[in-house]
């Protein structure tokens, strides 16, 4: 259902229409009735991921199911930048006068929530009110959701290729019963009394991960307090769902746990940060694209390193997108904690911005855990593109010997320079269509703002009594 929802271009005002026309079939009506039936569902989430990597929502009573099916719901259209306003006061995305969208829900996404089986979600995409003159009936420009789809499908209509990907999302539980056991001089991770203490939470965010579809593969205790837990990996906007629907699973257990659970990407100096690594593959009829066939030994194919040498060509343009908070730039600067701060790829080395961890997979090691996937997903499916028109040289792995040699450009350090890099960039003007482009300049401008202008501690024991 996903694929036949999301694939209309922009100017296409015959969108919503073929989408309102889908959710009206007596088939998807009749399965929703019975899902909402056997599990006594009373109300509705319809939500929409925003820009600012935030869900939106309204609660409708499930009883309305075949009406909101038709006419979605109106949200205004600044609920895509998280009704986020600037230092001087104006709503980012078109201000209070902004007119509304419409968000149709999709199907495909219905599920009951397990820990409230009374209140099921769907996922949405956004499109322009019918009665907008010219632009009515088109997808919203600034629905990251469906830019992805959209993308990936163009993006295999060009080069026939699929794109898969599996995240490795980490994040730090806080609170009574989580103390740490280590040490000095030691690493928690791996051992098993951490995960422990850890046991009620693991347990239950698999067990509403599963309820939501997600086939929970494995998990390991990291750093202190941080856990990583994985699932199966799939098409680049499946995944992106499951990452934005394991996020709500994690806030939910915490809440019953009594605990805080942090995507925050960076909360402490010298321990790990919150990365969330993107394991990527691309395939066709069938077959992972970026493996030698016959070759047993951790390798890459040579359309797998045109894709390495896309991904890191514009590794310094994407990092707003990769890393895309103040916050998210003390990974980089804190040497030693296994966070990439310059463009090259390594067999098996954690030294490199992307790893290839095991025969054809490309583990993109830039993003953190703050990231909005279907932004993320979508620039590197650009980048790969890039690098497969234009059978880009990714250079040699990293060695020993070469570890040093940068051959691509070098990272932004901050969310400022990030948002310049990004600015400049002539691919990802193509990428991003330009509403939702200057949305999210508009956003991390802000927050960057905010951030400069705020006075912290760190100046005042650097400055107080030592000047002049």
């Amino acid at each position: 259902m996903v694929d036949q929802l999301g694939t209309s271009a922009l100017t296409d005002n015959d969108a919503f229409s073929r989408h309102q026309a889908s959710n009206m079939r007596p088939d998807v009506i009749k399965d929703l009735e019975q899902k909402i039936a056997a599990a006594g569902v009373e109300f509705i989430y319809y939500m929409l991921p925003t820009i600012g990597a935030k869900v939106v929502a309204k609660m409708v009573p499930a009883r309305h199911l075949r009406r909101n099916l038709e006419k979605g719901i109106a949200l205004h259209r600044t609920a895509v930048a998280d009704l986020q306003s600037t230092r001087e006061g104006e709503l980012i995305g078109g201000g209070i006068g902004a007119r509304e969208m419409i968000a149709l829900p999709d199907p495909s996404t219905f599920v009951v929530l397990p820990w409230d089986t009374s209140v099921a979600r769907m996922l949405c995409l956004a499109y322009e009110p019918m009665h907008f003159a010219e632009v009515g009936g088109r997808p919203l420009a600034t629905d990251s959701r469906g830019l992805l789809i959209r993308a990936h499908h163009e993006f295999t209509a060009r080069t026939g290729y699929e794109v898969r990907s599996g995240t490795e999302p980490e994040m730090m539980w806080t609170g009574p019963g989580l103390e740490v056991i280590k040490k000095e001089g030691s690493s928690p991770a791996y051992q098993v009394e951490n995960l422990e203490r850890m046991r009620p939470i693991f347990k239950q965010v698999v067990r509403y991960a599963q309820a939501f579809g997600l086939d929970m593969i494995e998990g390991d205790y990291e750093d202190d307090g941080q856990l990583e837990l994985n699932w199966m990996y799939d098409r680049v906007e499946l995944t992106s769902d499951r990452l934005v629907t394991y996020r709500q699973i994690c806030k939910q257990v915490a809440r019953e746990q009594g605990v805080t659970a942090s995507f925050m990407p960076k909360p402490f100096n010298g321990l790990m940060g919150n990365g969330c690594h993107h394991n990527l593959s691309l395939w066709k009829d069938g077959a992972n694209a970026c493996v030698e066939p016959g070759n047993t030994q951790i390798h890459l194919s040579e359309v797998g390193r045109w894709a390495v040498g896309g991904m890191l060509t514009h590794a310094a343009d994407s990092t707003a997108i990769m890393a895309s908070t103040v916050n998210s730039y003390k990974r980089f600067w804190d040497a030693g904690q296994f966070a990439p701060s310059s463009p090259s790829w390594g067999l098996d080395s954690r030294a490199g911005m992307i790893r290839i961890s095991s025969i054809g997979r490309m583990e993109y090691r830039q993003p953190d855990s703050s990231v909005n996937p279907y932004l993320s997903h979508t620039a590197l499916l650009a980048s790969i593109e890039d690098g497969l028109d234009r059978k880009i040289n990714s250079g040699d792995p990293l060695t020993d010997e070469n570890a040093k040699v940068v051959k691509f450009d070098l990272m932004p350090m901050t969310l400022g320079d990030a948002i310049v890099q990004f600015e400049g960039s002539a691919l990802l003007k193509k990428a991003f269509p330009a509403e939702l482009r200057d949305v999210f300049i508009d956003l991390k401008k802000d927050e960057w703002a905010r951030y400069c202008g705020v006075i912290t501690e760190w100046e005042f024991a650097q400055y107080w009594e030592t000047l002049p």
